[in-house]
């Protein structure tokens, strides 16, 4: 096997995680992404998981509530997109999932979907939904088989 410990590693397939209720740490991890994507030439997906616990259950039961979070959580994504490629990245693509832990749905859902060989995310730093700060970005990055950047 030949000695790769001097050639350039490159990503070509880079998830964002977009999370709706982090926008400073989300802002800074996509800006993030969308450079190194440009830079490469790499695919970039671009995703957000609907949590169950954002979904009370009197939403739950009235089904034009719960599309409307759906809705919403879409257009996110697709304004995060839009900005992507009017930055100058080619490929990219949209996702949205549903689920219970937001690290399981992005590994057992998007990851296989999508095929990334890089994940991104913020830091959770500036709003803990998910127990404590960081906890997504930690949990990506035990458990994931990709390489993990948390950016802060």
């Amino acid at each position: 096997m030949a000695d790769e410990s001097n050639d350039p590693l490159f990503f070509r397939r880079i998830l964002i995680t977009i999370d709706e209720d982090d926008r400073p740490s989300t802002t800074r991890a996509f800006r993030f992404a969308m450079t190194l994507a440009k830079d490469y030439g790499a695919h970039l997906g671009i995703a957000s998981v609907l949590e169950s616990n954002d979904i009370s259950i009197y939403e739950s039961l009235m089904p034009d509530k719960l599309n409307e979070k759906r809705d919403h959580l879409r257009q996110v994504v697709r304004d995060y997109a839009k900005r992507a490629e009017a930055f100058g990245v080619e490929q990219v693509r949209p996702i949205v999932a549903e689920g219970g832990d937001v690290d399981d749905v992005i590994l057992q859902k998007i990851v296989p979907d999508f095929q990334p060989d890089l994940i991104v995310c913020g830091a959770d730093v500036d709003f803990a939904s998910h127990g404590k700060p960081g906890a997504i970005g930690l949990r990506l990055g035990k458990k994931a088989d990709v390489s993990v950047i948390v950016i802060r």
